[in-house]
């Protein structure tokens, strides 16, 4: 089984873990130190019954890791990392493992901001990082910044950016090494 480690199970990682749990060949460990509020059922994959639960404890087939990933010697062990976080400073550790076919360790980063989304992987041009790793070090939601919890103003770029992400994962460990190094969707 190929064993892959995804940092943050809310907008992303929460469709993420669901696609890639029911193939069924992958050993998932999951990191997320956040519980299941009412707010995350319009566009986190939580029901009202996970209110209150650890979000890495609703994944029953997914091995949970209720802490977040601070250190790089959390990310060892894995085949394939997937930052799925909304933070720059875990993105920052992610990246600093390194590009290309020499990196420390392969990952993926999932990325989605209300009408925006984007897939970006260690074969990325490391020339890019500063750019891909500027802003505040702050949160950002999956819905935007000016979200105000309205559900007619729900996006789903999040949604759309862990179906292109399981399928991207799935090339990849299949053999099939043409992948794409990054992919921005707008609609």
């Amino acid at each position: 089984m190929r064993r892959i480690m995804i940092i943050g199970a809310g907008g992303i990682g929460s469709h993420l873990i669901t696609f890639l749990d029911r193939i069924g060949i992958y050993d998932i460990t999951v990191f997320d130190d956040d519980k299941v509020e009412e707010k995350n059922l319009t566009y986190q994959n939580f029901s009202e019954a996970h209110i209150g639960m650890k979000k890495v404890d609703v994944f029953a087939n997914a091995k949970s890791e209720p802490y977040q990933v601070l250190v790089a010697k959390q990310l060892t062990g894995y085949d394939l990392v997937v930052c799925c976080v909304d933070n720059l400073s875990t993105r920052r550790l992610v990246y600093s493992q390194g590009f290309g076919d020499d990196a420390n360790l392969k990952w993926l980063d999932l990325r989605a901001q209300a009408r925006n989304a984007a897939l970006i992987s260690y074969k990325i041009d490391p020339n890019l990082m500063d750019t891909l790793l500027a802003g505040a070090d702050g949160s950002f939601s999956c819905q935007g910044s000016e979200w105000t919890g309205d559900a007619e103003q729900i996006n789903c770029m999040h949604i759309a950016i862990a179906g292109v992400a399981s399928q991207w994962i799935q090339r990849w460990f299949h053999n099939n090494d043409d992948v794409i190094d990054k992919m921005v969707m707008n609609i």
